[in-house]
């Protein structure tokens, strides 16, 4: 893997010592690009059933999704890392996405949203790994971020199961389909 020559961006929460420039980029675009595709998701939701019951709990959901694409659109400029050039196409997929399973109604939206966090999570999981393996007090900041998001999207799944995503219309179906293409996304995301 290529390594930096400098100890990463002023300020940025990076020891002594040269990064794994290759691994740091993968990280931030794709971890921006899921944040970019959840936001895209909780505003397809929002715009079926922004004003039902159940709006205000995706409200504050995308809420937290927004915080942590700021946060990675701050990472990007500070590890000077290029976006995705699929983001046009997340930004359709995402939104509807969210607006399909919305039309399921609440559960069909908390379904998608179990299916999206369960998938995130684990990628956040991997990424730490990965991370922690390569040298942990050199990424001591991007850590805390993955970390916390990390907790957000398990909070959001947990929000999900409580809210009966599991007696969604064909919930296994629509989770396994969700999922497959949440891997092939992160898989491109990436690399392109």
């Amino acid at each position: 893997p290529a390594r930096a020559a400098s100890s990463g961006p002023p300020g940025g929460g990076v020891s002594a010592g040269a990064i794994n420039a290759a691994l740091v980029g993968r990280i931030i675009r794709v971890d921006h690009a899921g944040e970019y595709g959840a936001n895209r998701i909780y505003a397809g939701q929002m715009a079926v059933l922004g004003r039902s019951a159940v709006g205000p709990l995706i409200q504050q959901m995308w809420n937290q999704e927004k915080e942590h694409l700021k946060k990675f659109n701050e990472l990007m400029v500070a590890y000077r890392v290029r976006p995705t050039v699929l983001l046009p196409i997340w930004n359709v997929a995402g939104f509807v996405l969210g607006a399909g399973s919305a039309l399921l109604g609440k559960k069909g939206a908390m379904a998608c949203t179990v299916a999206v966090e369960e998938s995130i999570s684990d990628h956040y999981n991997n990424q730490i790994r990965a991370l922690m393996e390569e040298d942990p007090e050199k990424y001591i900041e991007l850590l805390q971020v993955i970390k916390q998001f990390r907790d957000d999207e398990l909070e959001h799944h947990d929000i999900g199961l409580e809210h009966n995503a599991e007696s969604a219309p064909a919930y296994s179906v629509l989770k396994t389909a969700i999922q497959i293409g949440c891997k092939a996304a992160i898989f491109l995301s990436e690399r392109i």
